[in-house]
């Protein structure tokens, strides 16, 4: 008898489907797995001999042959052996496979017929909805991401002989999460914008670039508080929407990084790698390829704290994600894509020394130093991001004066309604922020009048602008009307806008 069930594989972050087919012939008893099976895919056999054994099932003693379709593309992981298993039962005449055709079934097998987790059972998930499955059968610790797909049925198990019950009749209720609720746990671990003293003009550029999801460059002594200011932006970011949310929850599903409470991810991610990461670390990569940071913090932050400290080689395989929001690894078998839209953050200090041009320190740094140092970023990834600010050292006044600090919460609200603006303006283009605009939109939505042509192309002209900043700008000012919430740019919109390119002034 010949048994099938439906599974899958997942190449980058997108579930393709594979049908595991079963069959007993004549033969000495052997188990052979066909397919294209990488080793860990070899291996189940030991696994799925001994936990059908351990669960109380008599394991076949013909030749089984297992076929994974289609053939010609590489099967990874350890989630075929739960279909593997049910395969063999199936054959044994145990479950009926009328019944186990309606699901995909992915998990891995314990000997003792435990069923363990498996990672990627979101993208899973939304495979079994838009093949028109009734369900997924998958293990207890991802139920709650799969349950996040609607339109299925989720039924998780720990132990094998559990699914063969259910297979044969045992009534089930599939477990069903509330996604609204998901949505109001908000993270209060991060630390608030008040407790900051000054830097106002730094805050406001962190406003700006949280509403348009800009690029932003922090330079400044050591202690004048570019890391601290970094880690609050998450405390102003605004929402994800459910969309954003299944993307960036794929990512780390198929990652393995997501734990058995977690369904779904609702607070923008914050990514801080060190220093000494690999270029494969930071952009994704290895012998079996894995999303890097730059995927990880995707719809989210991705801060660089040292930037010239990476590796320059690390530093320069930044541009293309940044450029195309999206990473593509190319190995001889297949190439596979990530999504990489993230707001960088970076800090730095201008020289070695770190004290280079403050006027309370002296700088001990050659100016061969201070430009080898700076060299380290290179002028086309410099020219990518968006918002260069300089951040100065605190003064007294400012460390001990008692007036309030304005709270993230405030920042927040400007920053959610300039968001919502963008929202309408690109609903019918699938982007969700100025940063995103291609140059057709900016034509579109980023029309000057003639005062504010003159200023920008005077700043342009004397500043030796690329047309790639010149792009950059005017993102910059429409991001800035929409925290005005006014409909056109206006002057003092750009002439905001030409102060964020502090590299260029400089």
């Amino acid at each position: 008898m010949l048994a099938k069930i439906e599974s899958c594989t997942v190449i980058g972050v997108e579930a393709f489907p594979v049908e595991v087919e079963v069959d007993l012939i004549n033969g000495l008893p052997y188990v052979a797995i066909v397919g294209l099976p990488e080793t860990s895919v070899k291996e189940s056999k030991e696994r799925v001999k001994s936990a059908i054994s351990n669960s109380g099932y008599k394991f076949p003693q013909e030749r089984i042959v297992v076929n994974l379709a289609p053939a010609d593309i590489k099967k990874e992981g350890t989630g075929y052996d739960l279909p593997i298993a049910l395969g063999v039962l199936t054959t044994s005449g145990i479950i009926d496979q009328k019944v186990l055709s309606d699901f995909l079934v992915l998990g891995e097998l314990s000997l003792d017929g435990r069923i363990k987790a498996v990672k990627g059972a979101l993208p899973m998930a939304l495979l079994s909805q838009k093949a028109g499955l009734k369900g997924v059968i998958l293990p207890k610790e991802n139920e709650r991401e799969a349950a996040i797909v609607k339109g299925i049925e989720t039924y998780s198990f720990s132990h094998l002989s559990n699914v063969v019950s259910f297979l044969n009749g045992k009534s089930k209720e599939p477990f069903e999460i509330n996604t609204s609720e998901i949505f109001k746990q908000q993270n209060t671990d991060v630390g608030d914008f008040d407790e900051i003293k000054g830097q106002i003009h730094v805050k406001r550029a962190l406003e700006v670039a949280a509403a348009g999801g800009h690029n932003l460059l922090m330079s400044g002594p050591p202690g004048s508080g570019k890391t601290m200011l970094a880690k609050r932006i998450p405390s102003i970011l605004p929402s994800l929407t459910f969309e954003e949310a299944i993307e960036t929850t794929k990512i780390f599903s198929v990652s393995g990084l997501l734990n058995g409470n977690t369904s779904l991810i609702t607070e923008r991610p914050f990514r801080s790698p060190h220093h000494t990461i690999s270029d494969a670390g930071l952009i994704g990569g290895g012998s079996n390829p894995k999303p890097g940071e730059v995927s990880l913090a995707h719809n989210g932050v991705l801060f660089l704290d040292e930037f010239p400290e990476f590796k320059k080689s690390a530093l320069e395989v930044l541009r293309q994600p940044i450029e195309d929001q999206s990473v593509t690894i190319s190995r001889v078998a297949n190439s596979i894509t990530y999504p990489s839209s993230f707001m960088l953050v970076a800090a730095m200090n201008p020289c070695p020394c770190g004290y280079y041009s403050d006027p309370f320190h002296g700088c001990r740094c050659s100016e061969k130093q201070v430009r080898s140092y700076r060299s380290k970023i290179s002028g086309p990834l410099s020219d990518r991001i968006d918002i260069h600010v300089e951040v100065p050292t605190v003064d007294y006044k400012d460390l001990t004066k008692k007036s309030d600090e304005e709270p993230s919460v405030k920042i927040r609200e400007r920053v959610e309604n300039a968001r919502m603006i963008q929202t309408r303006r690109f609903e019918e283009f699938n982007i969700f922020s100025n940063s995103q605009m291609s140059g057709k939109q900016i034509r579109q939505y980023c029309a000057l009048n003639s005062e504010s042509e003159k200023l920008l192309e005077m700043a342009v002209t004397k500043m030796g602008l690329s047309a790639r900043a010149y792009n950059r700008i005017l993102k910059i000012a429409r991001t800035i009307a929409d925290l005005s919430e006014i409909e056109n740019i206006e002057t003092e919109h750009i002439s905001e806008a030409v102060q964020y390119r502090y590299t260029e002034r400089m």
